[in-house]
């Protein structure tokens, strides 16, 4: 309950300016990913646009398995019920979707729960490399990668996210998202190489826009194996990475609170 006049002064108070700079605050905190990490630089205070970098959700969804992984049953309608409301069914690592340290660790790890709030809203880096994945669909994200990307951009901020863009988003709405044949699966992602590089310049999370951080080929996950467990997070099947400029954009990590989950479907926007 309000008051009379107490609208106003919150309106008053809560000005575009100050909503911003909050905004801003909030993506600074979230720089630090691990106790001992230092920011390279503080998140943009202000922002013009944001981006969705989330596909939607809906049974035919491409999965890493080939089976749907949600279905949507109606369980009350409006003509009948006075509302409508659905069931939902749904594997937690589905459309874009979050991977935590409990996904590939024994119990006892961080579920998607208790990852802490500052650790959701921090500096976005986009490294492109969608010529390679098109000359190879299997391409690995390398060292080299990382270390090129630095030379040209300068220095990944400690705790940011870093994503490949390998142009795979396009796909989602055929088999070739997939690249599935007799060989198995057919889709790039990061090498083991980057992502302990990203891990000692304390990068907080990493992102692909295919179906898993590993290429499709890969038969052992190493990087599911040594980034999560190792307090990293991951988000796989992220959309519109093109939309981005290689460094500058915020991602705010809109993550399911789920009690003991190891990941879930995500909300991705990106504030540039």
């Amino acid at each position: 309950m309000c008051v009379p006049g107490c609208m106003e002064a919150v309106h008053a108070r809560l000005s575009r300016r100050s909503l911003l700079l909050g905004l801003g605050a909030a993506g600074a905190a979230a720089a630090t990913f691990q106790a001992s990490a230092v920011p390279a630089r503080a998140a943009p205070a202000t922002f013009s646009k944001a981006i969705d970098l989330t596909h939607t959700l809906a049974p035919a969804f491409p999965t890493f398995s080939g089976d749907p992984a949600i279905a949507i049953t109606p369980k009350y309608a409006i003509d009948k019920n006075g509302y409508n409301l659905n069931i939902w069914t749904l594997e937690e690592h589905v459309g874009t979707h979050m991977d935590v340290p409990l996904h590939f660790s024994q119990p006892g790890a961080m579920s998607v729960d208790e990852i802490p709030v500052e650790r959701l809203v921090v500096p976005l880096v986009v490294l492109d490399v969608k010529a390679k994945a098109a000359a190879d669909p299997d391409y690995a994200v390398t060292a080299d990668d990382i270390l090129a990307f630095e030379a040209a951009h300068g220095a990944i901020p400690a705790g940011a996210c870093v994503a490949m863009n390998s142009g795979w988003d396009a796909k989602a709405g055929s088999d070739a998202f997939r690249g599935a044949d007799a060989a198995g699966l057919h889709f790039p992602g990061f090498s083991k190489a980057a992502t302990d590089l990203l891990a000692e310049k304390n990068a907080g999370g990493i992102a692909v826009d295919t179906l898993s951080l590993d290429p499709g080929q890969s038969k052992d996950f190493a990087v599911h194996y040594s980034w999560l467990p190792s307090g990293h997070w991951g988000m796989e099947c992220v959309a519109n990475l093109d939309a981005l400029p290689p460094t500058g954009a915020t991602l705010v990590v809109g993550a399911p609170k789920v009690k003991g989950a190891t990941g879930g479907p995500t909300r991705l926007i990106a504030l540039v």
